[in-house]
Formats: C-alpha cells, sequence, structure tokens
C-alpha cells in the first residue's frame, strides 16, 4: 500500500517525484503529498489523485534537486489533506513519508503528550515524525542517530523516506516490511516502492534489506543497519522497460494486462521447456524437486487471487503428484499454530512478492523449519529474497489494480511444477509428459483465440451492467475460477458476486436465484461436464439467466444457457487458464459501462504491503 518517491541530484526534482507518484499511483490514491527542498522543505499536499497535487505544485512555482512524495492508501486517519503525507515534525524539523503501519504508535504518541509535543493529524506517521525530532532535540543528536534510535523503538513495518531542514543535501530511506529500492545515478539517486518510477532514469537499483538504514546525497550514499552496522551495498540491473509500464495504446491498464497474456503465458515457460518438448527445466527449483517429491505434504499460503492459483494449484498438484495439499489463506496462517512436520513443504505465492501477510507466513514457516518455496513476479522483492527456493512468473508489470495477467501464470508455474515432481515420481510417463508440455506450449495461441470474443463480451456486458449480484459456478479445476471471475467483478464493477462449487448451490445459494440473478457457469469439457449440465438445468428451472463459458463446438449447454461465449478446447488442467479470459473481459467492460475506474477501484491498492 502506498506509493513512495524521492529524488536526489543535480536535476529539477519536482517533476521527477510527481511523474513517479503518477507511476505508483496504483499503490493507492486517497491521497498525494510532496516536499521540495529548495532553502528550506516546501511541502504540497492534498486529498484527491496525483493530477491534483499536481496542478497544485505546479501553480506554486517551487523547485529544487531533492524532493520526496507519497501517493496514499489510508490505514490510519481518513484520507484528507491533513492526514496525507508528507507529515511534518511539531517543529518543522523533519519531513517523513511512510508506507507501512507504527504498532505501537498510540504508547509514543502519549509519551510525547506527556513531555508537551503536539499532534495535528491522526496518523502514525506523525508519531514517527515527532519521535525521531523530540530525540534529535533533546539528545542533541544528528539527524542520523536520532532516526536510527527512533527505528529501533518503534513496533511494526515501515518503509520511509525523511527529509531534515536542519541538514540540508541529504535524505534517509530505511526499511522494514515494506519495500524500498534505490535507484543508482551518475550524481543522483532515486527512491521508490519499487522499481518502475526509477527505470527511465537508471536500470542500476539496491534494494534495501529490512532493518537497513541509507544516507543519501547526490554523490555519495552510505548504507548501514539500524544499529549502526556499515553494509557493503549490492548493486543490481532491474529487467524493466520503460514500455512496460505505459498503457500504449490501451485505455486502461487492465485491458492491456488481459491482452498480454499470451506474451505473459510464454515467458512464463520459455527457457524452460526443452527444444524436444521431452521435459521442463525449472532452474530456481533444481536443488528442491528431490525435496518435493518426497514431500509428505504441501501448504500453500496466498492471498486474493493468489489464493484462487492455489486452489488450482491443490487440484494440479494432487491429480500429477499424488502428494496431499493444503491451501490456506496467509492471513489465517499466520495467526494461529499451524501444524507443520518434517517433510512438509510450504508454498508462497504472491504477485507483488512484497504482500505483507504472505511474507509473515513465509516467516513463520521457516521458523518452524520448513523447506520454504516462492512463486513470484517481481524480481528481487521480499518473498523471492526470504524464500528458499522458487519460481519467478515473468508476467512483466502489473499496473492495474485488479489482477489478471498473475492469475494465469501463477497457475502455469504451478502446473509446470506438478508436472515436473509427477514425471520424476515416475506418476507421469515420457510420452503423456511430452504431450502435455506440447498442449502447454500450444497454450499463447489459444489464448490468443479465446481473446477474440472481446467484442462479442462488450455486448454481453451492455446486458448485465446494472445488475445488482451474480454467481458463478464451476467444478473441478474451474471452480476456483469461479471464485476469480467473481472477485474481478466486484472489485472493479462493484457489483456483488459470489463464486460457489457448482454442487453447493443446492446448499444455500439455490434460494437467491430468479429471474434477475445472472448465473456465470464455468463449463468447458471434463470429467463433470454431465454433472454442470444438471446445475444449469436447476438455474434454467427457477428462471436464473445463465451466461456459459464452454468449450467452441459446444451441443448441449449452448441450447440451454442464455448466453454463451465459447473457448478454445484444451486440456482440463490447463482449462483455468483459458475460460478465466472471458470473465476478465466480462468484469472489465462492465465496470467501464458502469463508469468505475477499472484501474484504480475504490478502497483497494495493488500491493497489500500492510495488515
Amino acid at each position: 500500500m502506498c506509493g513512495i518517491v524521492g529524488y536526489i541530484g543535480s536535476q529539477p526534482a519536482r517533476d521527477i517525484v510527481v511523474n513517479g507518484l503518477k507511476r505508483l499511483e496504483y499503490r493507492g490514491y486517497d491521497s498525494a503529498g510532496i516536499a521540495i527542498y529548495d532553502t528550506e522543505p516546501h511541502v504540497f499536499k492534498c486529498k484527491g489523485r496525483v493530477r491534483d497535487l499536481e496542478e497544485l505544485v505546479l501553480k506554486a512555482g517551487v523547485d529544487g534537486n531533492i524532493a520526496i512524495g507519497h501517493t496514499r492508501w489510508a490505514t490510519h486517519g481518513e484520507p484528507n489533506e491533513v492526514n496525507a503525507h508528507p507529515q511534518i515534525s511539531y517543529k518543522s524539523t523533519f519531513v517523513v513519508v511512510h508506507n507501512g503501519i507504527i504498532e505501537n504508535y498510540t504508547r509514543i504518541k502519549r509519551h510525547l503528550e506527556g513531555r508537551g509535543v503536539e499532534f495535528s493529524s491522526q496518523t502514525d506517521t506523525e508519531v514517527l515524525a515527532n519521535l525521531i525530532e523530540h530525540l534529535y532535540l533533546e539528545g542533541d543528536l544528528t539527524a542520523e542517530q536520532a532516526i536510527m534510535l527512533a527505528l529501533n523503538k518503534v513496533e511494526g513495518t515501515y518503509g520511509v523516506v525523511i527529509m531534515c531542514s536542519r541538514e540540508p543535501g541529504k535524505l534517509f530511506a530505511a526499511r522494514k516490511g515494506s519495500p524500498l529500492v534505490i535507484g543508482v545515478g551518475e550524481g543522483e539517486s532515486f527512491i521508490a516502492s519499487d522499481a518502475t518510477p526509477i527505470v527511465e532514469y537508471t536500470q542500476r537499483v539496491i534494494y534495501l534489506n529490512d532493518d537497513d538504514l541509507a544516507i543519501i546525497k547526490a554523490d555519495e550514499m552510505i548504507l548501514k543497519t539500524i544499529r549502526n552496522k556499515p553494509i557493503t551495498p549490492e548493486v543490481k540491473e532491474v529487467d524493466l522497460k520503460i514500455g512496460e509500464i505505459d498503457k500504449e495504446g490501451y485505455p486502461h491498464f487492465m485491458l492491456k494486462e488481459i491482452f498480454e497474456q499470451p506474451r505473459a503465458i510464454h515467458d512464463t515457460f520459455r527457457g524452460r521447456v526443452l527444444p524436444d518438448h521431452s521435459g521442463l527445466r525449472l532452474g530456481g527449483l533444481f536443488n528442491s524437486f528431490e525435496a518435493m517429491s518426497k514431500a509428505d505434504r504441501i501448504l500453500i499460503v496466498a492471498c486474493g487471487t493468489s489464493y484462487h492459483a492455489a486452489l488450482v494449484g491443490e487440484y494440479v498438484i494432487e491429480e500429477y503428484c499424488r502428494i496431499p495439499v493444503e491451501v490456506e489463506y496467509a492471513s489465517e496462517f499466520r495467526y494461529r499454530n499451524p501444524v507443520i512436520k518434517k517433510g512438509d513443504i510450504v508454498l508462497a505465492i504472491s504477485q507483488s512478492g512484497e504482500t505483507a501477510d504472505t511474507l509473515a507466513a513465509v516467516r513463520l514457516a521457516k521458523e518452524k523449519g520448513a523447506m520454504v518455496l516462492g512463486i513470484c513476479n517481481v524480481v528481487g522483492s521480499s518473498i523471492p529474497r526470504e524464500t528458499n527456493a522458487g519460481v519467478y512468473t515473468h508476467a512483466g508489470p502489473e499496473i492495474g489494480v485488479a489482477s489478471t495477467k498473475a492469475f494465469t501464470t501463477q497457475v502455469l508455474a504451478l502446473v509446470m511444477m506438478a508436472f515436473e515432481i509427477g514425471f520424476r515420481k515416475a506418476l507421469i510417463d515420457q510420452a503423456r509428459y511430452t504431450s502435455l508440455i506440447e498442449e502447454l506450449v500450444a497454450l499463447p495461441g489459444k489464448i490468443e483465440k479465446a481473446l477474440t470474443v472481446n467484442d462479442a463480451i462488450l455486448e454481453l456486458a451492455k446486458y448485465y451492467q446494472s445488475s445488482e449480484n451474480a454467481i458463478y459456478l464451476g467444478r473441478g479445476y474451474l471452480f476456483p475460477v469461479a471464485m476469480e471471475g467473481a472477485l474481478k467483478l466486484k472489485e472493479i464493477s462493484y457489483i456483488h458476486a459470489e463464486g460457489y462449487p457448482a454442487a453447493e448451490m443446492k446448499h444455500g445459494p439455490i434460494a437467491l436465484i430468479d429471474e434477475n440473478m445472472p448465473v456465470v457457469v464455468v463449463a468447458t469439457k471434463e470429467n463433470t461436464y454431465d454433472k454442470i449440465v444438471s446445475n444449469i438445468q436447476e438455474v434454467k428451472a427457477r428462471k436464473g439467466k445463465v451466461i456459459a463459458i464452454v468449450t467452441e463446438g459446444d451441443q448441449v449447454i449452448s441450447k440451454m444457457a442464455d448466453h454463451v461465449v465459447e473457448v478454445p478446447d484444451t486440456l482440463p488442467v490447463f482449462a483455468p487458464v483459458i475460460t478465466v479470459i472471458p470473465l476478465q473481459l466480462l468484469s472489465y467492460h462492465i465496470a467501464v459501462l458502469r463508469g468505475c475506474d477499472v484501474d484504480q477501484p475504490r478502497n483497494l491498492a495493488k500491493s497489500v504491503t500492510v495488515e
């Protein structure tokens, strides 16, 4: 949650930071602010979007060579100008932008108020700013010393960038549980929550680890821990092109990312399929397959869309590997006392690699001695760095808040893992293994074909744009797809929708069905096909409106449903990757027709880096 951008160097900082905030606005868009230093810090804040902040700053005409900015997703305090970041300490010595939650802020605030410190906002960030200043003034410390002391006193998570009016010419950046990356230029540095605002200026970056503190000047950077232990910075090359974070002619990032899925799927298996299609090479798991093959159980932890991908993974791994799988919401896993035994594998899935609950689950599993693996999209993020091994999906940047290509590439990564384990356990013979891989390689072309229904989906969306509720049904591999389709609809169009296993409809949801209830049924040719035909008949008997996703050439359901969307035929294991495409498009078009901001839906942010 929230986006941070900072700059120090010889260039005018204002436009660099404002444009960077625009690129990070998917992380939060309740309010925005910037502090620009010329001879002193000038702070501008407003409720609303970065474009509103830009107008405010341009009108003021202030610029300088140092600036820090923030786009907020509110946690403590309602979205307004007072609670927007940057937060300024009570005597204006320190200016702070912060992502995360200071959990003991109430106790610290009471302590400071007892010593005459005044507060103007409801934020935990102002508490941090005032704590730093109180230590700085009362202890006759340097800014660096005061920041280190304060960060050792706070509990919770933070990614912070700090400016001190009495020590101009430097910025301070620190992290614990909330990502920060520093871009290294020639006589300049860039700071951001992720690399997207940085890549147009430099490809060289430093990823901060937990408890790191960077003291940054235009021509120098010192890295140490908050306990004053020196660290040698490790500069890495980030593989991200500026075109990947632009809309490139699409009206929304979400639509662009839906149409990028043939390429994203190809990039997920590119270099991992042997030229003769006889096997897979998942290098990131090379030393882990023996342990995975012998595992007594695999626990998968994830949140949101990644959780739905994990549910597909449960079906796939149990079928092809014959290993019991349990899928857990990471947010629940971390707050109970899970039973993890020797021989268990814990697999964490996260698009961003920074999901707070999933990261906490990783740490809990490691504490209990489990081998922890990851599936992630963002190279260099926290989860890949904290797991024992894993697989990158290589989906490319996903800017739209509603995940699309993250789901399909995560599913594919899970499928490839299952195939490899099953083959190693001799549960899949060579002929079958080769045929499975050949179908995998054919997926990008089939997804291209699935995308050709876009215009037909737009017409369908016009019919259902005024609906208040919807039910999504699926069976087997397609039950998690129904859940994912319902999630997409509710999060971007604000229509209440729920996904169910089709057979569970009789155990409650059928009471909701009438002539006003659209029922989306994912019903491609699988071994449960006849069963789902019966479920559709039950819906039709109660006058429900059926939208069916079927295999092209279907002759049974196509005669029963009110609306039919055909997708290319594939093996059941790959059906989730193809059938989710029309559901993504349906949600997108309904949301646009309802006037919703599909890339930045209300109350949501892309990376949930706080609890």
